[in-house]
């Protein structure tokens, strides 16, 4: 070797090697400039040398102070391009400015020469130096101009080694060139070169900015190339014997041996990294070394052998040896790197080839078994599987992939010198390498036949050869993949293939043997040498990157593990081919690779090169040509959409091959690929080859990864792939045949000739392959761009009509609902958003959601983005402006704070929206039947959707509904005719929807619309509307409409895709006929061909998917993943992919940027359910399967805590376990299925949580391994307990009693899971005691609880609380109360101190005082029962909403033990509630509901309304006979009530026969000596009543019946302790004030200071009076007064007073009918004087009083109180105004007061003027609302609607018939004056004013308290009127004498009476 050729290659080299030395270049750390560090003068500073190529240019300065100019340079070029740079380039300066760069001028540069170095260049016949030669201290000589030349070349090489800075490849590469080539030839001979700036250009940065790092000036056009100049060889060894080889005018050279070099090498490496002593203030310059490595996922797709040559040294290692070695080390092993190509390079060794039989059959019977798609998924996995096994075993011996050929492995092993010692079999001697090659091939095929003997599927056959190998590196050095090709050949390659095809299946040859190695001796191998798993066997080590020059390494005295660890530099990439390179893309190192598997249609091309079959690497114009051959094709092949897949030497020669449609979704790879080969043909031919050929063929093939980590390729396989090679052995000599299929898909653009018949292997029979000739030249088309538009077709017309009516009728206040159904992409949601937008543009608010197949198992699931919606829209409309709500729990929040959601409603609306339930809440759901959730669900959303009406809500999707939302769809509809009339319910499925029986009503009314595709005229409308044809001149050229209809069936979205695509492709043409006519036309390439439909592929979804051909590969992954998702998901639970994936960013960039998808908030959907499907189908089975693995991976990795309390979570557990289960792992899938199941049954949702256990137990049968028994078990126990609850018993025990059996038969031995044990007992014994069967769960509780008891984990556990509470609880039932006391008191016990730990809440603990309660009062120990009772009833209040089932339930405990302790009157305010509570929350047909009116009813008894009782008992029968089986035990307190009931009004003989039908049931239900006491009261009672019916029958005469049928009788009244007795007129019922003063009568009666006796109900509807005072009183304590029906209030008996409505206001019997007889019997029961008479209405009833029992009126009246007012003080006697009472009969008003005046009782008026000195704000009202009384929530109710009723009776014209009896002078300014505070005139309200109120005025209130002797002295002040010695008072005279001196004191005290009521009646 030269000198001349050795040194360009040790500078080339060096100049990046010296980059990783940090000794210069370096920064002054004060200044920020930058120095050079020297030691030959140790100054510390030298002058810069300037590039030889820039020729000059201004002198570099010295360092100290000044900055050096920027040197002037050439741009780099590079080699392949076709276009020449101008020789000018621009670069930025520090300053930021750009200067062009002259290649023109020369100078020389100073620079300091020491003796060292001109010792050097005199050594190596470079020219002396002169010191004395100006400042550059060297003078060329001036022989001649050659010579000078050569003396300035001299130079510059020495200054450059004198200079440690010098790095300038370009500038060691020209002074090496041949002198006699003109620039052009060496332009051409070299190339363009990559230049890199000096290292004294570098960009000096001041202090403190972020990069100092040293920056490069590249070829914008490519990346730079490293690798330019240099020498062929890769190590110095081969360099050296090369010498003589290298091109250009030899130099001799006096040391050319190995050693010289070495230590020259060593010398200059060392001049290089000399380390000099630095200032403090100097730090050396960072290093750029990350862009030299190759990416370790890459290394994977290359061989070792590739690894090993570009392998370099880990800098970032700390290393044991010193830098000036380590240069060393460095150089070399940049040497052993190809810097020119073509290189070629000599190894020793064998060469194995492994190939795979029975491949293509088993591709073939896959199909057949699975179906296209599964099977190919099969045969991948298996393929897969089984070459992985082969390549560990490879490189288990120490062997290399070299590549994947198919299903064929081409395999080396390299001779090598390992320093192993290894002896032959006769232990004589020790084996060379070549022998030690041989037996690692020997055993590697021994051990794969042995590890696939195994596998049914496949046979192996092989062959191996040993010799040199030839290897070959074509193409062009870069960084870019799919620029360069490793490939090998020679004698071993073409000997091994003939073994291949000699051996038969089972077989492996090797050469030098007669035998072959057989599958039964690789058996009996593994059986003897290997014992353990593939994986553990391997040694990852055996693939570690080892410099091929590792041995030179080592012989410096530099060991590997000294060196430290390599890698592989970037330049290695080039050999990565495109498909494989697409993995290890910088933007797609989160995407999985796996996710790019898939079975798609694709085209393969294979070319033949021939000529290259034999080539001699000796022969550089072949191997020129080859390398050539191989740029071209990779050219061509890309330019064509395509991907090289190989280029290779096999049995077949030299082949190169291309792929198309593998790396993108073009919509006719045929045409591309056909287009390709023809190309190709051409530029092979213009290389003058003698001797190619190419095939092509196209179909479907499995494209993805095979191969195990430590060596893998992406493969194309299929039976295609072997076509198309059999295609090109079959072509003629530079020719191409292509398959039948090409030729269909691309004869409309290419014209073909049909080839003779041929037979090729794998195919029956002959067959016509088809050579390309030319292609057909297209006319430019311009159609406008087609457009999607809504179009009414025929077929559609009335489906438009039918939801345009369904419009109507909501704006006529007719709520109905559509269902539209249809095949997919029909245009269902096109017609729906149609619709919509139009009811948009009427005012209807549009409510939208989306469900898939796989949401059925989600309650409620459809609703819930709808559900979402409405709160958010609801909450921003009563925000008004506000502020903004944005998320579901803000409106939610915001609800609740406006009274408009109560607690209860939260939880309701949490079944839907789980982000808005509040998990303290959820056992507000207990005891609800599915029936009451529904409604109480309906009850919650009607509060939202009738302030959102008009409205439209649709549901959309292609799965079913659950049954939960249509029972709730079906409430809402029944609801909305009378709630929310305005509403339409449009449902859209691809079927008919299959709606529950418990909906059926949904289809009474409902309008069924079916939608059909396109009839082909309907397509022709469609195609006129889209290409925008207008006249009915221009036609559809049939054979257009034919294609396009048939590839679309019918589908508009398929219409406008297909045609969409065509335009795009310049398919359609305008054409003008010849006779005249016009059309738009199909373009045909062949006329006389009849296959219209050929025109356009069949397969849609490669046109729905060409528009994302250009997605990088993370989209693309993040698209299939979303595909596995399905349609419709939401973002915030899959952002456990973020981190791994990144996966939502990728979703919101496809949703922003490529219209993917569209979002509603967290809510995501794909935009096209076409685009959906179609990349849905792109993906296998096992693809799928990876997929969802790695979404089960990325949530496990987050550890994403799925306990949190975020009610989403269920979700997350139900859509992990589907992923779970799609990914086959059942285990997983099982543990998230049961979790999921938690969630739901937790919530109380028993529906979905039974789904959830029935799958996990699906799962479990699914599982490889049997689930242990606890796995077994629990699952079902769960599912047992969630049928019960849904009342489905015969179910429940049928699983249940499973359980049992199956945890007894296997515990029957030693080891027993008692607390599982426990769980089955316990939970057979709850099913059993729901069904009454309390002797069966007796028994078994009798088994559980003391296992339970001594589980020592268990002692303080609520699961132990829990099953003794259980057993309590069937004692109890079954008669056993002292045991159930007991057990009661233990579990009271263990949950209290849970409390007190915290770890249960004291809603649990309320639970035990209930139960011990109810067993307490089971004993008589009423007064402690109500104790319990109360404790819970307490808990409750605080806890929960007051209209939740459990507070009814402790309502009715504590009313049934006040009424058993005699206090029956303080229990009916309780039972009324619960009645009320249980009526909403379980129906009317419900047991709770029931028992609440058999509580009432005792209740009723004990106050003695027997009447009352009994009708309340026979609904409460009538219930019970219907939900309980017949002669159920629960029927018999109900009949022993109902018996007693009877038996007070008289009916003795009915009252038998119920006594003695209730001892039948008992004894039908307990055995001798259970509920003993219960017989025995049965029994004596019928005794007791047939004595008294034997004696009455005796005596001839009826039963005596009770005074007045049960009606209430009046005691003597007690005034010291009950107080002032006082009779009630009353016309309540008009307005609220009326029934307050009852409520302050109560409060009062309370306290022992009023007595009410009677209350009159006056003032028509009378009746209607008197049924509102009953129930009001009865709500607030007052039962036992009476009431009585009074007059018509002087109104004439026709015209009726509106009375407001009441839930609590029913008909009594107990009311009397006369209320005047009332009044007597009232009057007549009290004291002399003693009795006050208040008037809160007409006086008709006083006056008939004083009419006809004057004389008790004068004897028993102390006081009249009338609420009115009189006309003046100064007459001489009273006499009455015009207000309302008054005037509703002024003569009885008149009368009144005369004879009152006349009589001397005294009278006490209050008139208006006082009520307006004393109004309430309403605020009062909203409070008193809050204690959740039925009485104060109604009265609030009305109050609001009573304000807006007198507004629109006081807007209206005095003599308006309409105001009633309204005075005149209630006008609108009196109005606003007394309402509102204002004294201007108020118009702007119309109808309801109830938000602008400031005050009300109650008058009935304050003449209660006028009642009281202390209130009145207190809080009134009045005027005397002394008329026959009696005073009588008038409070409140005038408008500034309202007799209240002080209103806030006299507010404070009544509110504080009306609280005291609403809150002492409930207990509170």
């Amino acid at each position: 070797m030269s000198y001349q050729d050795f040194l360009p290659t040790a500078y080339h080299i060096l100049y990046n090697t010296i980059q990783s030395y940090p000794t210069i270049p370096l920064t002054d750390r004060s200044t920020g400039t930058e120095t050079m560090a020297d030691t030959s003068d140790g100054t510390g500073h030298r002058a810069i040398p300037q590039s030889p190529l820039a020729n000059g240019g201004a002198t570099m300065a010295n360092m100290n102070g000044k900055r050096l100019p920027r040197p002037k340079r050439i741009p780099s070029i590079s080699q392949d391009d076709e276009n020449d740079g101008d020789g000018e380039a621009s670069h930025d300066d520090h300053n930021g400015s750009s200067r062009s760069l002259d290649t023109t001028s020369t100078t020389s540069t100073a620079v300091h020469c020491s003796d060292t170095q001109r010792s050097f260049a005199m050594s190596h016949r470079i020219l002396p130096v002169d010191a004395s030669y100006g400042d550059s201290g060297i003078r060329p000589p001036r022989t001649s101009r050659r010579s000078a030349r050569f003396s300035r070349t001299a130079n510059r090489l020495t200054k450059s080694l004198s200079t440690p800075i010098m790095r300038t490849e370009t500038a060691l590469d020209e002074i090496c060139r041949p002198e006699r080539r003109s620039n052009r030839e060496r332009y051409n001979a070299r190339g363009r070169l990559d230049y890199f700036p000096l290292l004294s250009e570098r960009r000096s940065l001041s202090p403190g900015t972020r990069d100092s790092a040293p920056f490069r000036i590249r070829d914008r056009r490519r990346p730079s190339r490293l690798a330019r100049a240099g020498s062929r060889s890769f190590s110095l060894r081969d360099a050296a014997d090369d010498g003589s080889k290298s091109g250009g005018e030899e130099h001799s050279h006096s040391g050319g041996n190995e050693e010289l070099y070495d230590k020259m090498l060593a010398s200059i490496a060392a001049r290089f990294t000399r380390r000099a002593t630095l200032p403090e203030n100097i730090k050396p310059m960072q290093d750029d070394h990350e862009s030299d490595i190759m990416d370790p996922n890459a290394m994977r797709y290359l061989p070792k052998i590739l690894r090993d040559i570009y392998a370099q040294r880990q800098r970032r290692r700390p290393s044991q040896i010193g830098e000036a070695r380590l240069a060393s080390i460095d150089l070399r092993l940049r040497l052993q790197r190809p810097e020119h190509l073509p290189q070629d390079q000599d190894i020793r060794g064998s060469i194995l080839i492994l190939d795979l039989s029975g491949f293509t059959a088993l591709g073939e019977r896959l199909r057949m078994e699975l179906g296209p798609r599964d099977g190919a998924a099969e045969f991948a996995s298996r393929v897969n599987h089984t070459l992985s096994t082969m390549v560990r075993q490879v490189y288990k011996y120490w062997g290399d992939v070299l590549m994947f050929a198919g299903d064929a492995l081409i395999c080396l092993f390299e001779e090598r010198d390992d320093g192993e010692i290894i002896w032959d079999e006769m232990g004589e001697r020790t084996l060379n390498n070549e022998e030690k090659a041989r037996r690692r091939v020997r055993e590697c095929c021994l051990s794969v036949l042995g590890k696939i003997a195994t596998e049914t599927d496949f046979t192996i056959h092989g062959g191996a050869a040993h010799g040199t190998i030839r290897c070959f590196f074509l193409g062009t050095p870069s960084k870019i993949p799919g620029r360069c090709a490793f490939v090998v050949s020679g004698h071993p390659l073409k000997q091994t293939g003939q073994l291949l095809n000699k051996a038969g299946k089972g077989e492996v040859y090797i050469d030098g043997e007669d035998d072959p190695i057989s599958q039964k001796e690789g058996v009996a191998f593994i059986t003897q040498h290997e014992c353990e798993d593939e994986e553990e066997d391997f040694d990852m080590s055996l693939t570690n990157v080892v410099p091929r020059e590792s041995a030179r390494l080592m012989e410096q005295e530099a060991s590997l593990e000294s060196i430290g660890e390599f890698e592989v530099n970037s330049h290695a990439r080039a050999y990565l081919r495109t498909l494989a390179a697409r993995r290890c893309d910088a933007g797609s190192q989160n995407a999985m690779s796996m996710l790019l598997n898939e079975l798609r249609p694709v085209a393969i091309v294979f070319v033949g090169l021939h000529d290259l079959d034999d080539i001699d690497p000796r022969d550089s114009s072949l191997l020129q040509l080859m390398n050539e051959a191989f740029k071209i094709l990779s050219r061509i092949t890309q330019a064509c959409n395509g991907a090289v897949r190989d280029m290779l030497f096999d049995d077949k020669g030299c082949v190169f091959i291309s792929v198309f449609g593998a790396h993108s979704h073009e919509v006719n790879p045929c045409f591309d690929a056909t287009v390709s080969a023809m190309r190709m043909e051409s530029a092979l031919k213009d290389l003058k080859l003698n001797r190619f050929s190419l095939g092509v063929s196209f179909g479907e093939c499995f494209c993805g990864e095979v191969g195990p980590p430590v060596r893998s390729d992406y493969v194309v396989m299929g039976p295609e792939v072997n076509m198309a090679a059999r295609l090109m052995g079959k072509a003629p000599n530079r020719g191409t045949l292509v398959s039948k299929r090409i030729f269909t898909h691309s004869k409309k653009f290419i014209r073909f000739i049909k080839s003779e018949e041929i037979q090729v292997k794998g195919k029956d029979g002959f067959f016509h392959a088809y050579i390309p000739q030319t292609r057909i030249e297209r006319q430019s088309l311009e159609i406008a761009e087609p457009q999607q538009p809504f179009v009414i077709m025929p077929s559609r017309q009335n489906a438009m009509d039918s939801l345009m009516s369904v419009k109507e009728r909501a704006q006529n206040r007719e709520p109905t609902i559509a269902f539209v159904s249809g095949g997919p992409f029909l245009g269902k949601s096109r017609l729906i958003d149609e619709v919509a937008t139009q009811a948009s543009n009427d005012g209807f608010r549009v409510l939208k959601s989306f469900r898939t197949s796989l949401d059925s198992f989600t309650s409620y699931f459809p609703l819930r983005q709808i559900v979402s919606e409405a709160m958010i829209t609801c909450a921003n409309l009563k925000a008004d402006g506000e502020s903004t709500l944005d998320s579901e729990a803000a409106a939610a929040n915001y609800l609740v704070n406006g009274n408009i959601f109560n607690k209860t409603d939260r939880v309701n609306i949490g079944s839907i929206v789980p982000s808005v339930a509040d998990a303290q809440l959820l056992s507000l759901l207990s005891g609800l039947n599915p029936k009451a959730r529904t409604r109480s669900i309906a009850d919650s959303l009607m509060k939202i959707l009738t302030l959102l009406q008009p409205l439209i809500i649709i549901l959309e999707g292609d799965g079913d509904i659950d049954p939960s939302s249509w029972s709730l769809l079906a409430e809402l509809m029944q609801r909305a005719r009378v709630e929310c009339p305005q509403i339409i319910l449009i449902v859209s499925s691809r079927d008919s929807p299959t709606i529950t029986s418990a909906a059926a009503n949904l289809r009474r009314n409902a309008i069924q619309i079916k939608l059909m595709p396109f009839e082909k005229h309907e397509t022709e409308l469609y195609l006129r509307v889209m290409l925008g044809i207008k006249s009915n001149e221009v036609a559809i050229d049939p054979r257009l409409l034919d294609v396009v209809h048939d590839r679309s069936n019918g589908c508009p979205l398929f219409i406008d895709c297909v045609v969409k695509w065509a335009v795009e492709k310049q398919m359609i043409e305008y054409v003008d006929c010849v006779d005249g006519s016009k059309k738009m036309s199909l373009k045909m390439i062949d006329e006389r061909s009849d296959d219209v439909t050929a025109a356009i592929p069949r397969e849609l979804s490669s046109i729905l998917l060409a528009p994302f051909n250009h997605l990088p590969p993370p989209l693309w992954d993040a698209l299939k993943i979303a595909s596995c998702i399905g349609y419709s998901f939401d973002a915030e639970l899959y952002n456990s992919l973020n981190q791994v994936l990144d996966f939502m960013p990728k979703i919101r960039e496809l949703a922003e940027k490529h219209e993917c998808f569209e979002s509603n908030g967290s809510h995501f959907r794909w935009k096209q359910q076409a685009v959906y499907e179609a990349v849905k189908s792109l993906l296998m089975v096992n693809q799928r399967q990876k997929i969802h693995r790695m979404i089960v991976r990325a949530f496990k990795d987050n550890k994403v805590d799925l306990e949190s309390e975020d009610m989403k979570r269920g979700d997350v557990h139900r859509l992990l376990g589907r992923h779970c289960a799609l990914a086959e792992d059942w285990n997983g899938a099982f543990e998230q299925y049961m979790h999921a199941g938690d969630r739901a049954k937790a919530t109380f949702n028993f529906n979905e949580a039974s789904k959830m256990y029935e799958e996990a137990i699906d799962f479990q049968a699914k599982m490889s391994e049997p689930p242990p028994l606890r796995s077994r078990i629990i699952p079902s126990i769960n599912l047992g307990t969630c049928l019960r609850e849904l009342a489905r018993y015969k179910e429940a025990e049928a699983v249940l009693t499973r359980c049992l059996n199956e945890a007894q038969s296997v515990n029957s031995g030693v080891t027993l899971d008692e607390q599982l044990y426990v769980r089955a007992l316990t939970a057979l014994a709850a099913l059993y005691q729901a069904q009454s069967k309390y002797a069966a769960a007796r028994k078994l509780y009798e088994k559980a609880v003391p296992i339970a008891q001594n589980i020592q984990e268990s002692k303080s556990s609520l699961w132990l609380a829990e099953n003794i509470a259980g057993y309590a609880e069937t004692l109890r039932k079954s008669g056993d109360l002292p045991q159930a006391e007991s057990h009661h008191r233990e579990a009271l016990e263990i949950r209290t101190r849970a409390v007190e730990e915290k770890s249960c809440t004291e809603l649990e603990l309320a639970v035990s005082y209930t139960q011990l309660g109810c067993t307490l009062a089971g004993m008589r120990q009423y007064k402690e029962a109500y104790e319990q009772h109360r404790l819970a009833l307490k808990l409750r209040y605080r806890y929960l909403d007051f209209a939740h089932g459990l507070v009814s339930e402790s309502l009715n405990y504590c009313a049934e033990s006040l009424c058993a302790l005699g206090r029956g009157g303080e229990g009916i305010p309780l039972a009324l509630h619960a009645v009320d509570i249980r009526k909403n929350v379980f129906g009317e047909s419900h047991p709770a509901y029931a028992h609440a009116l058999s509580v009432l009813a005792s209740c009723y008894h004990a106050v003695g309304r027997s009447f009352d009782a009994r009708d309340c008992l026979e609904k409460c029968l009538e219930i019970c006979e219907i939900a309980f089986q017949k002669n159920h035990a629960n029927l018999i307190p109900n009949l022993m009530n109902y018996g007693n009931v009877l038996r007070a009004t008289g009916d003795l003989a009915k009252a038998r026969e119920v006594y003695e039908r209730a001892i039948a049931i008992h004894q039908l239900n307990f055995k001798e000596g259970q509920q003993a006491n219960q017989l025995e009261k049965c029994r004596s009672e019928v005794s007791d009543l047939t004595e008294k019916l034997e004696h009455s029958v005796t005596l001839s005469s009826p039963p005596e019946q009770p005074a007045h049928g049960g009606i209430i009788t009046l005691a003597p009244a007690d005034i010291e302790s009950d107080g002032t007795p006082v009779i009630v007129f009353t016309d309540i019922g008009r307005d609220v004030d009326d029934e307050l003063a009852l409520v302050l009568i109560s409060s009062l009666r309370r306290i022992h200071i009023l007595n009410p006796i009677a209350v009159i109900a006056t003032l028509t509807p009378q009746r209607d009076r008197a049924y509102l005072a009953r129930g009001s009183m009865d709500a607030v304590g007052m039962a036992d007064v009476p009431v009585g029906i009074g007059s018509s209030g002087g109104l004439s008996e026709d015209m009726e007073v509106e009375v407001y409505d009441a839930e609590y206001s029913r008909a009594s019997p107990c009311i009397y009918e006369s209320g005047m007889d009332l009044v007597y019997k009232a009057l007549e029961s009290v004291p002399f004087k003693s009795a006050q008479l208040l008037c809160m209405a007409s006086l008709t009833d006083v006056a008939t009083l004083i009419r006809e029992r004057e004389e008790l009126f004068t004897s028993k009246v102390k006081e009249v109180i009338l609420m009115g007012g009189v006309v003046s003080l100064e007459s001489e006697t009273l006499t009455p105004d015009s207000a309302y009472n008054n005037n509703c009969d002024l003569a009885s008003a008149r009368f009144v007061y005369k004879k009152c005046q006349e009589l001397r009782v005294p009278t006490a008026t209050l008139s208006r003027w006082a009520a307006y000195g004393c109004p309430i704000p309403p605020k009062l009202l909203d409070d008193l609302s809050r204690t959740d009384h039925m009485v104060s929530s109604n009265i609030r109710s009305v109050s609001k609607l009573g304000v807006d009723h007198l507004w629109n009776k006081v807007i209206l014209h005095p003599s308006d018939p309409r105001r009633e009896m309204l005075p005149s002078r209630c006008d609108i300014s009196w109005f606003c004056r007394v309402f509102m505070g204002k004294k201007d005139i108020i118009r702007e309200w119309t109808s309801s004013v109830w938000s602008h109120v400031t005050k009300l005025n109650m008058y009935d209130p304050l003449a209660v308290l006028l009642c009281v002797p202390a209130y009145r002295s207190s809080h009134f002040s009045w005027q005397t009127k002394v008329v026959n010695e009696t005073p009588h008072i008038v409070v409140g005279t005038s408008e500034l004498d309202t007799g209240i001196p002080n209103r806030l004191s006299l507010y404070n005290e009544y509110s504080s009476l009306f609280f005291s009521a609403f809150l002492e009646s409930l207990h509170k």
